[in-house]
């Protein structure tokens, strides 16, 4: 970064006003680095959370050390807010327990008693709460919570506690919090990071979407808290040097608790949001015991490795057949999914005398890790703990663990996913191209020459491409299809892992303005083609990966399109194992 400043500097004519020091502040020592303490202070230290980049401690150490008494600040003062909503969105993000008892399928990952065995952490996850707008009611009018004067030193800690009237019944699932910065001193300029359904003067600027700063969701446990209109909560809020957190309590005592608070236990496993509502959603559950329950009846005594995190698998396995041995690998949970398994095994019958966790990795395996026995069934998601903000192709991981456990595996074993497809669509992504273009002038400074280094797409030099980025297409403001659904190659795990290519010509379907594509992997669970697991847009659990275009095309439907639209795109793909890579070409005619 200190090197792309210079370069700005210097294109600029700038490099004789800036002394740019290549230090943290929190290292600077006045007297050495800089010849006196300062009279203003600029800063940017902020995170959707608002102080999860460490503004508080930052800003302690350069009033204590580096500022003058009463300096010139900005931002001048920072202030977060928040609103009771009720959502079933928000609510499948974290309530396991209540979900998982719909599915009625008799796999108990979040047994009776050991309600939040597993769960997902206590914090603010950020998010784009304008996507699920038509998802969410409001519950109560905005409030405010805390209040920072950046203009002086701040506090490590602090609490508050509000009284909140509800606006409408309901039940109130999360706290949706946002912040607003008051930029100068006389109050004139402000930035809000609100959702649009607030009005106010500050959130009515021409403010587009962006990536970098979103709304925070808050989980109230459980099922949430039921209220009345003209009800009034108590919300206790707190904050640390680094995050805020939440406590929801009614003034008057219920009869209803919600079920988190019934039991406690030593052990959790902690897993994200978006898994916790892969493992409540009953459709997915229902096709994973199809497939893992038809594989088993192919075989008398099987040995069953699980390759991946998947604990819904092994307990799958265990829970459906008496005679099955499994193996698991966890090669990212490890111990705590060890734990987790003899926690549970009970409530879902199986002993873990029939469940080995191998605590060690290996890159060739032999008979002897399966005491003599060949490996019938090798199974995953495929999901790996970790991987959760990674492309989609990352997951052919099992492709590669596969490949490991070749010498192990028995001549007709099962492997489930048989196979992986690539699929993709020609999408129209304005908000998301515009975040991630080639800088030109901002504010009269010409910042071009850090293009060759953080450019994703517009004006690159030719023949720099932009990379493939992992995103929630659903969260990437004005979206549109502008293609069917295509398959662009497909990965083969019944032969070892290798090369891959793969070519389709597409036809738009709608009109618009291309700026990329959205792509993704389809799990194939069955040699029969009879049970998919899709990861596409339609489905909000999974991050697909974007190609963005280096410039936007216009396109036409066949037939319909006007001169100088494209009626087709020809995706060229190709899969390198050694990288684990996918590289995407087009060409538009």
């Amino acid at each position: 970064m200190v090197k792309l400043l210079r370069k700005v500097m210097h294109i600029n004519g700038m490099g004789r006003n800036i002394n740019v020091i290549n230090k943290r502040s929190d290292e600077l020592k006045v007297g050495v680095d800089i010849v006196s303490r300062a009279d203003v202070l600029v800063s940017e230290i902020l995170d959707s959370e608002l102080l999860g980049e460490g503004l508080i401690p930052t800003l302690q150490h350069a009033h204590e050390m580096l500022l003058v008494e009463n300096p010139l600040v900005v931002p001048f003062r920072a202030t977060t807010y928040g609103q009771l909503v009720e959502s079933t969105s928000l609510w499948k993000l974290h309530d396991l327990y209540t979900n998982e008892a719909k599915a009625s399928d008799g796999i108990h990952l979040v047994p009776t008693g050991l309600h939040t065995i597993l769960r997902v952490k206590s914090q603010q996850y950020a998010m784009h709460c304008d996507a699920i707008t038509k998802e969410i009611k409001l519950l109560s009018e905005p409030f405010k919570i805390f209040e920072f004067d950046l203009w002086k030193r701040p506090d490590s800690h602090g609490e508050t506690e509000l009284q909140i009237k509800a606006t409408n019944d309901g039940r109130v699932n999360a706290v949706v919090s946002w912040w607003i910065l008051q930029l100068d001193q006389e109050g004139t300029i402000f930035y809000s990071t609100a959702p649009r359904w607030i009005s106010s003067p500050i959130n009515t600027s021409t403010r587009g979407w962006c990536d970098h700063w979103k709304q925070c969701v808050w989980f109230v446990e459980g099922k949430g808290m039921p209220i009345c209109k003209g009800e009034e909560v108590l919300l206790n809020a707190c904050h640390s040097e680094t995050s805020i957190s939440y406590n929801l309590n009614p003034n008057i005592p219920r009869t209803e608790v919600t079920q988190d608070n019934l039991h406690t236990e030593d052990f959790q496993l902690i897993l994200p949001p978006e898994r916790i509502a892969i493992y409540g959603d009953g459709e997915w559950r229902l096709c994973m015991l199809t497939a893992i329950r038809n594989a088993l009846s192919q075989r008398a005594e099987p040995l069953c490795v699980v390759a991946d995190d998947s604990v819904f698998s092994t307990i799958c396995i265990a829970h459906l057949s008496e005679t099955a041995h499994v193996l698991s690998l966890f090669p990212g949970l490890g111990d705590r999914g060890a734990q987790y398994l003899e926690t549970v095994a009970d409530a879902n019958g199986f002993s873990m005398d029939r469940v080995e966790v191998l605590r060690k990795r290996k890159t060739c395996w032999t008979m002897d890790d399966t005491h003599q026995k060949k490996v019938d069934l090798l199974i995953g998601e495929p999901y790996y703990y970790g991987n959760d903000g990674m492309l989609p192709w990352q997951n052919l991981r099992f492709w590669k663990e596969r490949t490991m456990l070749d010498p192990i595996l028995s001549e007709d074993v099962l492997i489930m996913p048989c196979k992986g497809i690539l699929k993709a669509c020609a999408m129209s992504l304005p908000d998301l191209w515009n975040s991630r273009r080639s800088l030109s002038k901002i504010e009269g400074l010409d910042h071009a020459v850090v293009n060759t280094t953080l450019g994703a797409c517009g004006d690159l030099s030719p023949p720099k491409e932009g990379p493939c980025l992992p995103f929630f297409i659903w969260q990437c403001g004005e979206i549109k299809e502008l293609s069917e659904v295509f398959t662009v190659m497909e990965f083969d795990h019944s032969k070892p892992i290798s090369q891959c290519h793969g070519k389709a010509l597409v036809e738009f379907t709608e009109p618009g303005i291309c700026h990329g594509f959205a792509l993704w992997i389809d799990w194939v669970m069955d040699v029969e083609n009879s049970i998919v697991l899709s990861t596409g847009p339609d489905k909000r659990y999974w991050k697909q990966g974007v190609k963005l275009l280096a410039a936007p095309v216009t396109v036409g439907t066949k037939g319909f399109g006007r001169t100088g639209e494209c009626c087709s795109t020809l995706i060229e793909a190709s899969f390198d194992p050694s990288s684990g890579e996918v590289n995407i070409q087009h060409t538009f005619s």
